[in-house]
C-alpha cells in the first residue's frame, strides 16, 4: 500500500481491502481517532498537601531500645490485594475469556480424539466439535465451519483453513477462492449438490494467518472422523497443508499434485487421494490453472472408474 503524500493522496477503498485483509473487520469506536496528534496528559488534581505531624524528638538512647514490631515473626503477607476483583476490571469479559481459553497440550489432542471416535453420525461430530474448547482458535472465529454440501456424495474436497467470507457465513469455501472453485467443479459435471466440501480447520486463524502446527494436530482427529463418516470414493486434498496433513508426508504440493496417492481412515478403509492446487494459490498464480485442470481431469476418470 503506497504512502499517503500530496502526490499520492490515500485510496480509501485501497485502504480498507488493506485492513480486511489484515482481518480488521470490526470498528472499535464510532469516530476515527487520530493516532499521530499529539496529546498532553490532563493535569492531575492532587489534594491539598497537610502538614506533617510533629513527632516528639526521644533521645537516641530510647530510640535504640525500642522493640520492633516484627521481632521473633515473620509478617504475613495477603493472599489477594484488595481491589483486583475481576468484577470490578474494566475489561473483566475478556479476561473472562481468556480464563476458559484452552492451553495447547497434548492432554487436548486426546480429549479431541476422544471425542472424534464417540461420534457415530456428521450431526454428533458437529456437536462435539461446537463444544469442544481445545482449540484456542475457537475464541477468536466468529462461526464454526463444518462442512458444504451433499455428505452422500463420491467426491469429498478437503481444504486447510476458512477465511473471512467462510468465517462470517459459517460454510467453507464462498469467498473468490469458493467461486473459482465452484467453477472447477462445473468443469468435470459436478457442483455443491454432488461434492462434500471440509478443512482441516474448522475454526478461521486470527488475521488468516497459517495454523500452527499444534493447532492442526489438535483439530486433525475431527477432520479424519469427517472423511471415516462421509466415506467418499475419492478425496481431493486442495493445497500443501491438507496434503501433508491427511496423507502425512512433508513434500511440496507442486511435487505430491497430480498423483495419486491414498488416504487410510481409522478402520482401514483405502481412499484414493488427490492432492491438487488451492483456488486461492490459483488466484494469485493464474498460469497453473491448467495445472489444477489436469489434476481435476483425472478425479473426473477415477470416479468413472469406480462407478
Amino acid at each position: 500500500m503506497t504512502a499517503a503524500s500530496p502526490n499520492y493522496p490515500i485510496d480509501i477503498a485501497e485502504l480498507l481491502a488493506f485492513y480486511a485483509s489484515a482481518g480488521v473487520d470490526e470498528p472499535l469506536e464510532d469516530a476515527p481517532v487520530n493516532r499521530f496528534a499529539e496529546v498532553r496528559p490532563k493535569p492531575t488534581e492532587r489534594a491539598p498537601a497537610q502538614a506533617a505531624p510533629v513527632r516528639e524528638s526521644r533521645p537516641p538512647e530510647r530510640q535504640a531500645s525500642q522493640p520492633s514490631l516484627y521481632a521473633g515473626r515473620t509478617p504475613e503477607r495477603p493472599t489477594s490485594s484488595p481491589g483486583l476483583d475481576a468484577s470490578h476490571v474494566p475489561d473483566a469479559p475478556a479476561r473472562t475469556m481468556a480464563a476458559t481459553a484452552a492451553v495447547p497440550d497434548e492432554g487436548q489432542v486426546l480429549l479431541a480424539r476422544q471425542l472424534a471416535a464417540s461420534a457415530s453420525t456428521l450431526d454428533e461430530l458437529r456437536q462435539h466439535m461446537a463444544a469442544f474448547d481445545g482449540c484456542n482458535l475457537k475464541f477468536t472465529a466468529k462461526n464454526l465451519v463444518f462442512a458444504d454440501g451433499n455428505p452422500n456424495a463420491e467426491l469429498m474436497l478437503v481444504g486447510e483453513a476458512p477465511g473471512r467470507d467462510e468465517d462470517l457465513e459459517g460454510l467453507p469455501f464462498v469467498g473468490r477462492s469458493g467461486r473459482l472453485l465452484d467453477r472447477m467443479l462445473s468443469a468435470i459435471g459436478l457442483d455443491r449438490t454432488s461434492a462434500y466440501i471440509a478443512n482441516v480447520i474448522p475454526w478461521r486463524p486470527p488475521g488468516n494467518r497459517t495454523p500452527t502446527p499444534h493447532e492442526t494436530e489438535i483439530c486433525r482427529p475431527f477432520i479424519e472422523r469427517q472423511i471415516e463418516l462421509v466415506n467418499p470414493k475419492v478425496l481431493v486434498n486442495l493445497g500443501g497443508p491438507s496434503a501433508k496433513t491427511l496423507l502425512n508426508t512433508t513434500e511440496g504440493i507442486l511435487r505430491l499434485r497430480g498423483n495419486w496417492r491414498v488416504h487410510t481412515t481409522a478402520s482401514g478403509v483405502a481412499i484414493p487421494a488427490m492432492p491438487t492446487l488451492h483456488p486461492a494459490y490459483l488466484l494469485r498464480t493464474p498460469a497453473h490453472k491448467k495445472l489444477a485442470w489436469r489434476d481435476f481431469l483425472e478425479v473426473k476418470a477415477k470416479l468413472r472408474a469406480l462407478r
